[in-house]
């Protein structure tokens, strides 16, 4: 894992760069670790990371930042970090636990007929929330499949290794699907609600720079605005008006912090006509200008680099 620098007035790019020989699309080791790799100012300091990530903490507490918002984390949190997500570790370090790292195309299977491209199909990253809080048992599956990924990182590299590795990462990502699902059915959401959340958050993913307006997205889902908004509040405490207003805001956000483009072709890029429509919908989502918000966060990261 190795910084990519992309200009002075940019946070730093996070690429999937091993250190030495080391030949895998995947790596995994303990938090620990990771600070003897890097200086711990540059571990603080925000990054824009190009691979998937895992953290699954095991000891202490800490918080950390994804995409802007805070995430307090303790003994069985689980974070899933996507490319282009913006995170900071914050500046606890009594905390410990295993991170996995990979390449996106390390999820492609190696052939396109038999297991690998079915459970390909099975795997939806996306549905993963950023953050999901394991019981005992759950951390401890997770923490055991971890260990033995490591273990079996160290092997000499080979196609037979990527395979397992790939097997490996499969089913630890399938297990997170079935505690997310665990979850959601304690707190009493229904199959049918999830799935047409899911329809919505995907298109909302695709679409937000393009379809600002609820009934857009009701459409091409095939229910009324009423059902998909009763759907994306049983699922996530939100309208769905709201929703997508904050995955505008996200990427406006994204663009502003990692970034020197103008606001003008900021506003372009997420759907806006007019410079002044996205600094008013963006002042009044977020509370500030874009250009205040900018400065706030560049001068934040002086801050914390200085």
């Amino acid at each position: 894992m190795g910084a990519i620098k992309t200009g002075s007035s940019e946070i730093q790019r996070i690429g999937y760069l091993p250190s030495g020989d080391y030949q895998l699309d995947l790596e995994v080791f303990l938090i620990e670790e990771l600070r003897r790799r890097v200086d711990s100012a540059k571990l603080r300091a925000p990054q824009r990371i190009e691979f998937y990530q895992l953290i699954c903490v095991s000891e202490g507490t800490c918080v950390h930042t994804v995409d802007f918002k805070p995430v307090r984390c303790e003994p069985g949190t689980l974070l899933m970090l996507r490319p282009a997500q913006a995170q900071q570790f914050g500046a606890e370090t009594d905390w410990n636990g295993w991170i996995v790292i990979f390449r996106p195309e390390f999820l492609l299977p190696l052939k396109t007929d038999g297991v690998l491209s079915d459970m390909k199909m099975t795997v939806d990253l996306e549905a993963l929330p950023n953050a999901l809080q394991l019981n005992e048992d759950e951390a401890q599956a997770l923490a055991s499949t971890m260990m033995q990924m490591h273990r079996d990182t160290a092997s000499p590299a080979s196609s037979d290794l990527h395979n397992l590795l790939r097997h490996q990462l499969y089913a630890l990502l399938l297990r997170l699907k079935i505690f997310h699902g665990q979850e959601e059915a304690r707190k009493g959401t229904t199959s049918a609600t999830l799935t047409r959340f899911k329809r919505f958050q995907l298109l909302v993913e695709r679409n937000f720079s393009q379809w600002h307006q609820v009934a857009d997205y009701a459409k091409v889902i095939g229910c009324s605005e009423k059902s998909l908004n009763r759907a994306v509040s049983d699922t996530v405490g939100m309208t769905a008006k709201v929703f997508i207003a904050s995955r505008i805001n996200l990427e406006a956000k994204r663009l502003l912090a990692h970034t020197a483009m103008p606001i003008g072709l900021i506003s372009d890029q997420v759907g806006f006509d007019e410079a002044t429509n996205f600094v008013k919908f963006f002042k009044r989502e977020v509370g500030c200008s874009p250009g205040d918000f900018r400065r706030q966060y560049a001068g934040s990261r002086q801050g914390r680099d200085g």
